[in-house]
């Protein structure tokens, strides 16, 4: 049985959603032949879409005509994908069968067509396999986030399937979230009502895309996915590299891994460092929950995404659902505060005309430490830390501030340490958070998130984003403080896009109406003025 597995390697397709599919002609030709020779039977060289939104490599498209530009083994069956959303929308599905493919297999170098497929889509896509058929392709379909179905759910599609010529019907682990045992029974449930070839896709948010797939084999699947380094959306798939001594194993055949060993050193592990796919704690909870790993891959590409706005982000998708990606989704994960503001404490008691000094994170807080203690010594500002800022005398600081559930989690065993109160919006907090603030001094003072606006009540305020300091500055407007002086608000490197979210921050504070005035006095990247802590000193 094992020497009818067939091997598939999707890394150009599916490792396209990393470098949007452009991969060189002579990385292609020098990977083509390690797949020859890593045993792999069937290569899937990329998408084949109408679609043309955003730069995309050739890959995207996998044209016939740069097909025939590449170098192609004799022994290597070529294959595309095709996502069926763009077989069932509102345009006749055989015209875009007929752009997507002009040529008849005979007069095609492609050789294998998978569509695919989400389940509610499934039905209305199967008529493409008889178009394509006719044409003499080769024809799978890989059914998408089927971990979660029923028995009868599953069993329904393997009815759906058995009416057309399938030359594979495979269903994907789309969310990385299934274990083996969970494999062994959908692959139990499709072939009680599919006759045919099954195979197997996996993704390795839990670490087990290669022992699912191994699960797989053993229950008599016989086609199975693979991508070199594991490249491909989220975590990444089950590795050719591994894969194939696994394959080379039960089919008794020796295989060359030299030519595949070269190819990671020389182009994907480089790639790899670069992109950063593989599996680590926040696929490792988006599998666990089923969140779609595109969340996870988009939050790990931004800077602007803290490690404490991704586990928020995770713990919003876990509660409100997370399977399909939505940009709109991520965006609005990242305000973590529900419900009319409240808070209890009003800051005008201690803030009302005084000049405020803002401890920030930056550096420039640590390099003018002694500076700063005198001027503290010397004028009595009131002293406001963010977080659990810590570069100056302990003494010096009176109160501190922060607002995000995550960090005050991560932080809350260190703050019951440290003497000085701490504002934060507890009345809105998690109850976890809460309970684990319960000994320490609190100053309770609510926040609304509302996009492109600043406004200071007595006992909240309302921000254009829940980053602490906005918080930070609306305490102060709130409170009527003088003036802020920032210390180590030092700004991000020029390109960091946090730099600029933070200094749009920054510039509508400034314009709103009753913003205490702010002025840096250690440098900064922020536009504020800025004066010297040295010229101020006593």
């Amino acid at each position: 049985m094992h020497k009818n597995i067939i091997m598939l390697d999707c890394t150009l397709r599916d490792g396209g959603y990393y470098n949007a599919w452009d991969f060189s002609n002579d990385l292609i030709n020098k990977y083509l032949e390690a797949m020859v020779a890593a045993g792999v039977d069937i290569v899937e060289l990329g998408l084949r879409s109408s679609q043309n939104s955003g730069f995309k490599g050739s890959c995207a498209y996998t044209t016939d005509e740069f097909v025939r530009s590449l170098s192609i083994p004799d022994d290597l069956i070529l294959g595309v994908m095709v996502n069926a959303s763009e077989l069932v929308g509102d345009l006749n599905q055989v015209e875009v069968l007929q752009r997507l493919f002009p040529n008849s297999a005979s007069a095609s170098p492609i050789d294998l067509v998978r569509i695919a497929c989400h389940v509610h889509e499934f039905e209305k896509a199967l008529p493409a396999v008889t178009w394509l058929k006719e044409q003499g392709y080769m024809v799978g379909f890989n059914l998408m986030q089927v971990a979660d179905k029923t028995e009868e759910d599953v069993k329904t599609l393997a009815r759906l399937a058995a009416s057309y010529p399938l030359d594979a019907l495979y269903f994907a682990d789309s969310m990385g979230s299934m274990l083996p045992e969970q494999a062994a029974q959908i692959i139990k449930w499709l072939r009680s009502e599919w006759g045919g070839p099954t195979g197997i896709h996996t993704h390795d948010n839990l670490g087990l895309a290669l022992s699912n797939t191994l699960r797989a084999i053993e229950e008599g699947v016989e086609w199975v996915d693979a991508t070199v380094t594991g490249m491909g959306r989220g975590p990444g798939n089950a590795r050719t590299e591994e894969l194939a001594i696994e394959i080379a194993e039960r089919r008794g055949q020796p295989v060359n891994l030299v030519p595949l060993m070269a190819l990671l050193r020389q182009h994907f592990k480089p790639m790899q460092r670069q992109y950063g796919w593989g599996t680590n704690p926040y696929y490792y909870l988006a599998g666990k929950y089923g969140i779609h790993p595109t969340y996870i891959q988009e939050m790990l590409s931004d800077s602007r995404f803290s490690e404490e706005d991704i586990l928020a982000v995770i713990e919003h998708l876990r509660v409100v659902g997370g399977k399909k990606f939505s940009l709109n989704t991520l965006d609005a994960a990242r305000h973590f505060y529900r419900g009319a503001p409240q808070g209890h404490w009003s800051p005008v008691s201690q803030f009302f005309g005084r000049d405020v000094l803002l401890l920030g994170t930056g550096p420039g807080v640590e390099r003018h430490r002694q500076a700063l203690e005198r001027y503290i010594r010397g004028r009595q500002p009131l002293v406001l830390a963010l977080n659990t800022q810590s570069a100056i005398a302990a003494e010096l600081i009176n109160l501190r501030v922060a607002c995000h559930p995550v960090r005050l989690l991560a932080d809350c065993v260190t703050h019951t340490k440290l003497t000085q109160p701490l504002i934060t919006p507890y009345s809105m907090l998690p109850q976890d958070v809460r309970q684990a603030l319960a000994d320490k001094e609190i100053l309770d003072f609510g926040l609304n998130v509302e996009e492109n606006k600043f406004e200071f009540g007595e006992h909240h305020c309302t921000l254009p984003t829940s980053l602490v300091m906005a918080y930070a500055f609306a305490i102060a407007g709130c409170g009527q403080a003088n003036c802020v002086l920032l210390a180590g608000f030092d700004g991000y490197p020029a390109g960091d896009p946090r730099n600029s979210e933070m200094n749009d921050v920054v510039k509508l504070y400034r314009q709103s109406s009753g913003a205490a005035p702010l002025i840096a006095i250690t440098p900064t990247r922020y536009d504020v003025p800025q004066k010297s802590v040295y010229g101020l000193l006593p």
